[in-house]
């Protein structure tokens, strides 16, 4: 199955590409590899506010890493030039988990982003990962994902 027919399997559809809040751009490519920016976790198309071990679960995170892998991948898919099956290899995700100083399940949190990934590529999809317990995220947001792809 391709990564659309999985996608329409999953009710997924992509939404717009996101525009940048600040002096970056939500994607830029060197050879063969693209740089995704940093997205920020939405839910009901505004920001998903929360810090972990204060007012979220690891459940809600989970989703909300999810929330953010659907918009990485229509950003991905822009770099792409409107075609996800052009993806190689989704390399590396970092996350950034907004959380107090004793939560310890950001790793847990991102394996909402993590799992969809590779539900969609497959073997493709395996990617290194580092997850970060961090003490704020612009706007509040509750995590903060960036992906590197390779390109075909």
């Amino acid at each position: 199955m391709s990564v659309y027919e999985k996608l329409k399997a999953l009710n997924i559809e992509l939404p717009a590409v996101a525009a940048p809040a600040a002096a970056y751009v939500m994607y830029a490519q060197a050879g063969n590899t693209v740089f995704l920016s940093g997205h920020i976790a939405k839910k009901d198309g505004k920001v998903w506010v929360g810090q972990f071990g204060k007012n979220m679960t690891t459940e809600e995170g989970k989703l909300a890493a999810r929330a953010v892998a659907i918009d990485l991948l229509a950003t991905l898919q822009a770099a792409c030039g409107g075609d996800l099956t052009r993806v190689k290899r989704i390399v590396k995700l970092m996350s950034l988990v907004n959380s107090t100083g004793d939560f310890t399940e950001q790793h847990l949190v991102t394996n909402g982003a993590s799992e969809l990934i590779g539900e969609l590529f497959g073997e493709q999809g395996k990617h290194a990962r580092s997850a970060f317990g961090v003490a704020q995220i612009p706007l509040g947001a509750c995590v903060e994902i960036e992906m590197i792809a390779e390109l075909a």
